[in-house]
């Protein structure tokens, strides 16, 4: 997979302007989206997950990567749809993010990568009000290719921390039980 990390080195375009960004693009359910190839760290083959109890289905498990533990995200249940088979195809795109100075790798499961595109400004437009199958707020814009939109993701938002830890918490609630309760409250 040298071709993500040629692009990730190449020399920065000058920000702002119509200086074409490059994208990995990749396919889920058939749909093609994009994330911007700086937020991309690596691409592996698809392969062995620990499953961690009592987490959201999205949350796939974790795998070991080079000794660090790298959440798997199944980004078609995080939209909303249903669990992504595994095929021959499938692979896992390691996303690194950013939040209070701390890097964080996410591991995300596609049902396949396509290649790297550069997209100009001008042939990206905002995000659609509605007609999307994933939350509006997960696009960061729909990027024009050979005639056809790409949905160029939002990774901070599509993999928040903050909202994957509040989704955790809520899936660690234990169901509350008439056994929790003091005598004479049933």
């Amino acid at each position: 997979m040298g071709q993500v990390e040629a692009a990730r080195k190449a020399p920065a375009a000058v920000a702002g302007g119509d200086a074409p960004q490059q994208y990995l693009t990749f396919l889920l359910g058939g749909e093609m989206f994009a994330v911007a190839i700086l937020n991309v760290k690596e691409i592996i083959e698809f392969g062995t997950l620990t499953e961690i109890p009592m987490m959201p289905p999205f949350i796939r498990g974790v795998i070991n990567l080079r000794g660090a533990v790298v959440p798997v995200i199944d980004l078609s249940c995080r939209f909303g749809g249903k669990a992504t088979e595994v095929a021959r195809r499938t692979c896992i795109v390691i996303v690194e993010l950013e939040q209070d100075g701390t890097h964080h790798d996410i591991g995300v499961m596609v049902d396949a990568v396509s290649e790297v595109l550069e997209i100009a400004a001008a042939d990206i437009e905002p995000a659609p009000a509605f007609g999307a199958r994933i939350r509006t707020d997960f696009i960061s814009g729909m990027g024009k290719v050979g005639g056809k939109f790409v949905i160029i993701l939002d990774v901070v938002r599509v993999l928040s921390i903050e909202e994957i830890a509040l989704l955790s918490q809520v899936a660690d609630t234990p169901e509350p039980s008439f056994a929790d309760q003091p005598p004479g409250d049933a």
